[in-house]
C-alpha cells in the first residue's frame, strides 16, 4: 500500500498559532514559502492549508505557494457555499494544471461564518446533501464539456472548464463523522479523513464507510483513508511524554478562562467524539495521548501520539495495517517539527518491511 504524507500550514496572519514560534513575518508569503520548503526537504509531499472566514483566503495562498516551490503538493481546504461549483472548479483546474497536477483539495462542510460572506444553509441533512452536490458536479465539470446540470443547489448550463485538469483532476479530501457526513463520504470523496481517534474506533468507521460504498453503490475507486493528527516526538519516549505533560499543563493554565473547553462542544460530532475520548483514560492504545482534549485542544490538537520515533512509528504503522494510507501529520512549532517529525518518522514508515 502506497502512504502519503503531509503536514500542515499555519494560514493565519496572527502569529504564535497553536503555540507556534511568533517570528517576524508571520503570515506573509516569504514565512508560508519558508514552511512549505522545509517540507519538501525534509520528505513531505506536502500539506493541508485550513480555511475559516478570516483567514487569509485559501487558494490564493495554496497558489502562491505552489509557484515557488517544485514538489509541494497544496491540500487546499474549501467551503461549498463560499465557492460555487462552476467558479471552482475552474480556478482548481487551472492551478492543477499550472503545477503540474500538484494540487488536492479538502472539502469543509463544518459551519463557519457564513453571513459574513454571504452563505446560508439550513440543518445537517441539507448541509451535506448541499456539499454532495457540489462535489458530483465539480467532478462532471473536470472530466465533461458543456455539462448542464439542475440540482436543488446549483445549476450550470453548458459549461465547459478550461484549461482542463491533470488526469480526473484533484483527489478530493472529506471529513466528518455523523452519519449524514459519511454517506457523503461513501460516495463522493476519495480519501475519508479522521481525527485521532483510537485504534477501535478508526476499525469500526472503516468497516461502515467500506459497507457504505457498497450500499449506495459508489461509482468511483475505492474510497481511501487518512489520519489528521498532532505528532509529538523526541529522542526518548521519556523526553517526549515530560513535554508533552509540560504542554498540557501550560494549555490547563491558559484554559482556567470561564467557558473556554466548552467553546469546543458543539454540534460536530467528531470533535465530540474526541472529548469524549478523555473519560477512557489519559492515554489509549499505546501512546495516543488524550488530556490536551481538556484543556482546550481542538481539532487535530485534540488527542497526539507522543513518544519516541519508534513508538510513534509504531503506532502509525498500526493505523496503516487498519488501511489508513493518507498522514496529515504536525506539532509546533512549525517549522522545527517539520524538519524533527519528517526526518524521524516518514523513512521508517516507508520501509517495506513495516508495512
Amino acid at each position: 500500500m502506497s502512504l502519503t504524507f503531509l503536514w500542515y500550514l499555519p494560514n493565519t496572519v496572527d502569529p504564535g498559532h497553536r503555540g507556534d514560534d511568533a517570528v517576524a513575518g508571520y503570515g506573509t508569503l516569504e514565512h508560508s514559502v519558508d514552511l512549505a520548503r522545509t517540507a519538501e526537504q525534509h520528505g513531505w509531499s506536502g500539506a493541508l492549508i485550513g480555511t475559516g472566514w478570516g483567514r487569509p483566503d485559501t487558494f490564493t495562498v495554496a497558489t502562491a505557494i505552489a509557484a515557488r516551490t517544485t514538489t509541494f503538493r497544496p491540500l487546499a481546504a474549501i467551503r461549498p457555499g463560499y465557492w460555487q461549483p462552476a467558479h471552482f472548479a475552474s480556478a482548481a483546474a487551472t492551478l492543477d494544471h499550472l503545477s503540474g497536477g500538484r494540487l488536492l483539495i479538502n472539502i469543509v462542510s463544518g459551519q463557519d461564518n457564513l453571513a459574513a460572506y454571504g452563505d446560508a444553509e439550513g440543518d445537517q441533512a441539507q448541509r451535506y446533501a448541499r456539499t454532495k452536490e457540489f462535489m458530483r458536479l465539480t467532478r462532471r465539470l473536470w472530466t465533461e464539456e458543456h455539462v448542464t446540470f439542475e440540482g436543488e443547489h446549483f445549476r450550470v448550463r453548458d459549461s465547459t472548464v478550461t484549461p482542463r485538469p491533470q488526469a480526473t483532476g484533484p483527489r478530493l479530501y472529506f471529513g466528518g463523522a455523523s452519519a449524514a457526513a459519511e454517506r457523503v463520504a461513501a460516495t463522493e470523496a476519495d480519501v475519508q479523513l479522521f481525527w485521532g481517534e483510537p485504534l477501535d474506533g478508526i476499525a469500526e468507521r472503516l468497516d461502515r464507510l467500506r459497507r457504505l460504498s457498497g450500499e449506495l453503490g459508489r461509482d468511483l475507486p475505492p474510497l481511501e483513508f487518512g489520519l489528521r493528527i498532532t505528532t509529538l516526538v523526541r529522542d526518548t519516549t521519556e523526553e517526549a511524554w515530560r513535554d508533552a505533560e509540560a504542554k498540557v499543563a501550560a494549555m490547563a493554565q491558559q484554559s482556567e478562562v470561564p467557558g473556554r473547553r466548552d467553546l469546543l462542544r458543539g454540534p460536530a460530532v467528531g470533535q465530540q467524539r474526541l472529548l469524549d475520548l478523555a473519560a477512557r483514560g489519559d492515554v489509549l492504545d499505546s501512546c495516543l495521548y488524550t488530556a490536551p482534549g481538556r484543556y482546550g485542544g481542538g481539532g487535530a490538537g485534540t488527542t497526539w501520539l507522543v513518544g519516541s520515533p519508534e513508538d510513534v512509528t509504531a503506532a502509525l504503522r498500526r493505523y496503516a495495517e487498519l488501511g489508513i494510507s493518507h498522514f496529515v501529520l504536525s506539532d509546533t512549532p512549525y517549522k522545527r517539527e517539520t524538519a524533527r517529525v519528517g526526518d524521524a518518522l516518514i523513512g521508517r514508515l516507508r520501509e517495506p518491511a513495516l508495512l
